[in-house]
């Protein structure tokens, strides 16, 4: 065994691959396609991404109305077996807001030990999507809802920074003043805080240039906190959010009911989070797909997601997903395995257990800065390049997307996005079926049809034809036609009972066998020229057709 995991080490291949792909995970999978320089790299990137986090995990838990602690060790549980057991190296996963929204009302009503049970009900459901491979279905997203996507996530990003703007009494609370108004920096911490967050941007932006031995995002952290320290400049840190300092996370049933009215009660929130989880993990695969030219496993990815949610629903953690965010700092710092989101994790834990009066002097500001440079890098700028050049349709629905996933949330905004795009091809392509009408040396009226006969097409089809007009024999060719769906067949047969009405004969050739044997009313009126038509089907599943083949 042994012998046979070098041998796979050394040709570049993980044991898991090789051997029992998408099943068994073996610590090898982390280190068989890695360099020592990828691994440095991976590291780094690692230390760099868990410091972003930090801030990330513990602003989520008051969105969510739970400890600090909570959502950091959700954010180094799914960090961990997200990395190990998903789809997509390099992708990192953690507490998030998308999740945090949807668990306000059940931790507000019922609790965070009903939380800890939806979560680990949620990550069975995911687990169930990738077993039924529904993931791969994520490839139907448009383009333009894609896009709307990114460009939502860049704005959400963008504005969650400007609660960092907001002053916080010692609890980490958001203070107010008398009118119940928001109070904002002002003064003398508003410029320092500024300041920071221009060095910072500055540093990310322009370091690489001048080399690449340190990821220009950990060094841009480093380089803020020292000159924070060293100047004694008053500026808001990680621990004036709240103390991160705690223990190794515990193993633990959530202390409900287990009965009917409990399951009631969990089972709507699970499955939205399930939703959201799984749709914002897998866009952010194909975003990590895109920029790392290499392609994830979705449907993996669902099994990997919803192990880490299971485990972090039984040891205190409120569950989440892949990370945006943290993903593109991951990318751009130079991670591209497994190792990094491995690392992350685990230097999390370490600044949790040994090394939270480190991290709790970091500047909020440079954190700010880091996540400016993601929202830059993040939004699709060419999006405006191509408003003009590509059909108005396509650019009312990334807007509609991006503008969904800011005010709503992103679940909603793509699957609206997806019946949108749905909608405009089914209205486009509904107008290009028409027909070429002759007439055959027997007398009778023929209509050559050309392109698609479906659902939204049907009603044009209905108006080419005029029974009462037409001669006592009718053919309609149907080479250059598809019948596509169950409608499209239906308004065959209703085609065939306007003839029949009108005591005429109607004949259909080049028919797909599925239709005429569906073809019940029309009856012996109904001729099918058998031996033009050719042997092809309406729709088969690929792994059916190879079967078959």
């Amino acid at each position: 065994m042994f012998f046979c995991i070098l041998h796979n080490m050394r040709c570049g291949e993980s044991f898991l691959s090789a051997h029992s792909p998408g099943n068994t995970l073996l610590m090898f999978d982390l280190i068989s396609r890695h360099s020592p320089q990828n691994a440095k790299n991976d590291i780094l990137s690692g230390l760099t991404v868990a410091l972003a986090l930090v801030p990330e995990a513990v602003a989520f838990a008051f969105v969510a109305h739970v400890a600090p602690l909570v959502g950091l060790y959700a954010a180094f549980i799914m960090g961990l077996l997200a990395a190990v057991v998903g789809g997509r190296p390099g992708m990192i996963s953690g507490a998030t807001g998308a999740i945090a929204v949807v668990v306000v009302s059940l931790v507000v009503e019922h609790g965070v030990e009903y939380l800890f049970a939806a979560v680990v009900l949620m990550g069975a459901i995911q687990i169930l999507f990738g077993v039924l491979k529904l993931g791969k279905f994520i490839r139907l997203v448009p383009h333009p809802v894609f896009l709307g996507f990114v460009n939502g996530l860049a704005l959400v990003i963008f504005i969650a920074q400007l609660e960092q703007f907001k002053l916080r009494g010692p609890d980490g609370q958001i203070l107010t003043d008398a009118a119940g108004h928001t109070q904002w920096i002002t003064g003398q911490p508003l410029v320092i805080m500024l300041a920071l967050i221009a060095l910072t941007m500055f540093i990310i932006e322009y370091l690489p240039r001048l080399t690449k031995v340190i990821p220009s995002t950990l060094a841009a952290i480093i380089t803020g906190t020292l000159i924070t320290l060293g100047f004694g400049l008053e500026t808001s840190t990680v621990g004036d959010m709240a103390s991160i300092q705690g223990n190794l996370p515990s193993f633990h049933i959530p202390d409900i009911p287990f009965d009917l009215a409990t399951l009631k009660i969990v089972f709507p929130y699970a499955l939205i989070m399930a939703l959201v989880g799984l749709i914002e993990s897998l866009l952010t695969l194909n975003l990590v797909d895109e920029l790392t030219e290499t392609r994830g496993q979705p449907n993996r990815e669902c099994i990997g997601q919803g192990v880490a949610n299971t485990t972090t629903g039984l040891f205190g953690g409120m569950g989440g997903c892949a990370m945006v965010g943290q993903s593109i700092i991951n990318i751009k710092s130079g991670g591209r395995g497994r190792l990094s989101g491995v690392s992350a994790a685990l230097f999390l834990l370490s600044f949790i257990l040994v090394g939270s009066s480190l991290i709790e002097r970091i500047p909020i500001a440079v954190l700010v800065g880091v996540m400016f440079m993601v929202v830059i890098g993040t939004f699709e700028w060419c999006s405006f390049r191509l408003i003009g050049k590509i059909p108005p349709s396509d650019t009312l629905i990334g807007i509609s997307v991006a503008i969904i996933t800011v005010f709503h949330d992103l679940a909603t905004a793509v699957i609206i996005g997806v019946i949108l795009s749905a909608l405009v091809f089914a209205w486009q392509h509904a107008k290009h079926i028409n027909a070429s009408v002759s007439t055959n040396r027997m007398g009778g009226k023929v209509y050559e049809l050309n392109g698609p006969l479906f659902f939204a097409s049907v009603h044009h089809f209905q108006e080419i034809f005029d029974p009462k007009n037409d001669p006592d024999d009718v053919v309609v060719d149907f080479k250059n036609a598809r019948v596509a769906d169950h409608s499209a067949i239906e308004a065959i047969d209703k085609l065939a009972e306007r003839y029949l009405k009108e005591h005429k004969r109607l004949h259909l050739k080049h028919l797909a066998p599925e239709c005429r044997q569906l073809l019940k009313t029309a009856g012996d009126l109904v001729e099918v020229n058998v031996v033009e038509d050719p042997n092809y089907h309406l729709a088969v599943d690929r792994k059916d057709f190879e079967e078959k083949v």
